[in-house]
């Protein structure tokens, strides 16, 4: 009895997470139960997402479904093309420096600021009033 192989990884971008999994097939991407050019309307996410792929030559090869949720379409993009680059990394680690070159296995950080007691927004202060 053969056995599918599935290979899983979270990818984060702002406030947005990936969660994928990869199974071996012809390439379909599946992002919250649509295909994924009809989630994804602008043509730069598509080429976001699909540059990883494109890189490793493995556009073909895996079946994509992913799960996304919170922020924006384009942290939402990234998010994904984190999580691809993450497992492109555990199926083959020759990927490394393609991957790490191009900054996709750098998960970008950047987070709004949490609003501060006594101001208006994290970092707006009340006008200041000498009269």
């Amino acid at each position: 009895m053969t056995e599918k192989v599935c290979y899983y990884a979270t990818g984060k971008r702002k406030e947005s997470i990936a969660r994928v999994r990869f199974y071996p097939g012809k390439g379909k991407i599946i992002v919250n139960n649509k295909e994924f050019k009809d989630y994804f309307c602008r043509e730069s996410l598509l080429a976001v997402i699909l540059e990883p792929l494109k890189l490793t030559g493995t556009d073909n090869a895996y079946d994509i479904i992913a799960d996304l949720k919170g922020g924006g379409i384009s942290g939402q993009a990234s998010a994904l093309r984190h999580a691809i680059s993450k497992i492109l990394l555990k199926i083959n680690d020759e990927y490394r420096p393609i991957l790490k070159r191009e900054g996709f296995l750098t998960r970008d950080s950047r987070i709004k600021e949490r609003k501060k007691y006594g101001l208006k927004k994290a970092r707006k202060k009340p006008q200041f009033s000498k009269r």
